[in-house]
C-alpha cells in the first residue's frame, strides 16, 4: 500500500501523521527528526514486539531507551518521575527528541514527560494500537492519572510528527483491537454519520479483520475528522468548542475506569459503555431517535465490547467519580450528548431526572 500522509495544521506546531505498513523499520519514516539526540521510551510489551526494529533504524543503542512496566497503572506521576529522572540522566539539551513508542498510555506519559522537560521537548508519536492510532496520538494531549481521576495531570503538547505503522496491528490481541474501535464508533457518532454507516456496512467488520485497505482507511478518516477538530480549537480555549465534543462517552467512561481501578478496563471499553451511556440519555432528553440509539448499541456490540458497567457500580458511585470529570464548570456537570447521530454537543442542559434514569437503566441488577 502507498503511504498516507495526513498533516495537522497548527501554524508553526504543525505536523504529518504518517500511515502505512513497515513505517518503524523505514529510516525514511524518522526524516523529521533527522541528525538530532533521540531517546525512546516504551514498554515491556511492545519492546518485545517492536523495539528492534526502531532502533536499527534510528541507530539507537541500549543506552538510548527506556522500558517501563505496560498497562494503565503505570501512567502515574511516580512513573513520569522515572522517565523524567532518566532523561536528566542523559543530559538531554532542549534539542533532543523523545519517542513514545507504544498504545495510548506510552503516548500519554512520554509526551507529559516531553512536554515538561526544560519546559518542552519536542516528541515523536508512534502509536502501535488501533486505539492509539485513532485518537490519542493526534491533538496533543499528554498526562497522567490520579487516583481522584484519569488524566488530571497533564498538558497540551502537540509531537512533531505520528507515524502510524498498520503491520503492528497484527501483533494486537483481539481485545485491544475492540478497545481501538470503541474510538472509531465514537467519530462517526459525534460528527459523520456517513462514516458510521459505512461501518455498519461491513467497515468494522474488514477493520476488526484487518482486511485490506480498510484498517488504512478507517485510521485516515479518524485522524482527518480529529484534526479537523484540534485545528479549530486546539487547547479546549472556547467554552463548549468543537475540541470538548472529541469527549463523547468519556465521562460516563473515565468514571468506570476509576471505579474499576486502572487497567481493569482498557480505556476503549469504557468508552464503548460511555458512548451507549450518552446515546440513551440523548433519548431520555427526546433528543436522538430510539432506532438511532439502538444502532450505536448494535454497532458496540458487534465490535465486542461490554455493555454493561462493572458489577457492583451504582447510580452513586457514577455520580461521585463524575463530579471531578474535567468538564465540570462552575459546579456544575457537562456531557457531550448527541442532537442527532453525527451531531453532538457539550451542555450542561439536561434534565437530573433523565440522568438519574439513565444511570438506573445501566446499573440494574442483569
Amino acid at each position: 500500500m502507498s503511504l498516507r500522509r495526513l498533516p495537522v495544521a497548527l501554524g508553526e506546531r504543525a505536523y504529518d501523521i504518517h500511515i502505512g505498513r513497515g513505517l518503524l523499520a523505514d529510516p525514511e519514516s524518522w526524516a523529521a527528526i533527522a541528525g538530532r539526540r533521540r531517546v525512546l521510551v516504551t514498554d515491556a510489551h511492545v519492546a518485545a514486539l517492536h523495539l528492534p526494529a526502531v532502533m536499527a533504524a534510528l541507530g539507537l543503542g541500549e543506552e538510548d531507551r527506556l522500558i517501563v512496566e505496560a498497562g494503565e497503572p503505570v501512567k502515574t506521576w511516580d512513573t513520569a518521575e522515572r522517565v523524567l529522572d532518566w532523561m536528566l540522566s542523559k543530559r538531554l539539551a532542549r534539542d533532543a527528541v523523545l519517542i513514545a513508542l507504544g498504545g495510548g498510555v506510552i503516548g500519554d506519559l512520554a509526551g507529559f514527560c516531553a512536554a515538561v522537560y526544560q519546559r518542552g521537548i519536542d516528541f515523536v508519536q508512534v502509536p502501535t494500537t488501533l486505539l492509539a492510532m485513532v485518537d490519542s496520538s493526534v491533538g496533543g494531549k499528554t498526562g497522567v492519572n490520579h487516583a481522584r481521576g484519569k488524566n488530571l495531570i497533564g498538558a497540551f503538547h502537540q509531537p512533531r510528527a505520528v507515524i502510524a505503522d498498520l503491520d503492528s496491528l497484527k501483533t494486537l490481541p483481539r481485545r485491544e483491537l475492540s478497545a481501538g474501535a470503541a474510538e472509531v464508533i465514537k467519530y462517526g457518532m459525534l460528527g459523520d454519520a456517513a462514516f458510521f454507516a459505512e461501518l455498519e456496512q461491513g467497515a468494522l467488520a474488514a477493520l476488526m479483520a484487518l482486511e485490506g485497505e480498510t484498517p488504512a482507511a478507517v485510521v485516515e478518516r479518524c485522524c482527518a475528522l480529529k484534526a479537523g477538530i484540534v485545528g479549530l480549537d486546539e487547547r479546549e480555549a472556547v467554552a463548549g468548542g468543537p475540541r470538548a465534543l472529541l469527549n463523547l462517552g468519556h465521562t460516563f467512561g473515565h468514571a468506570v475506569e476509576t471505579y474499576a481501578g486502572y487497567g481493569t478496563w482498557l480505556h476503549g471499553e469504557a468508552v464503548g459503555l460511555g458512548l451507549l451511556m450518552a446515546a440513551d440519555l440523548s433519548v431520555r432528553l427526546g433528543w436522538l431517535d430510539v432506532a438511532d440509539a439502538e444502532r450505536c448499541s448494535a454497532l458496540v456490540a458487534a465490535a465486542g465490547l461490554p455493555l454493561r458497567p462493572p458489577a457492583g457500580m451504582t447510580p452513586v458511585d457514577f455520580r461521585r467519580l463524575m463530579a471531578g470529570d474535567k468538564k465540570v464548570a462552575g459546579g456544575q456537570l457537562r456531557l457531550v450528548l448527541l442532537r442527532a447521530l453525527g451531531e453532538a454537543v457539550l451542555t450542561a442542559d439536561f434534565d437530573d431526572a433523565a440522568l438519574e434514569s439513565c444511570l438506573q437503566h445501566f446499573c440494574r441488577p442483569a
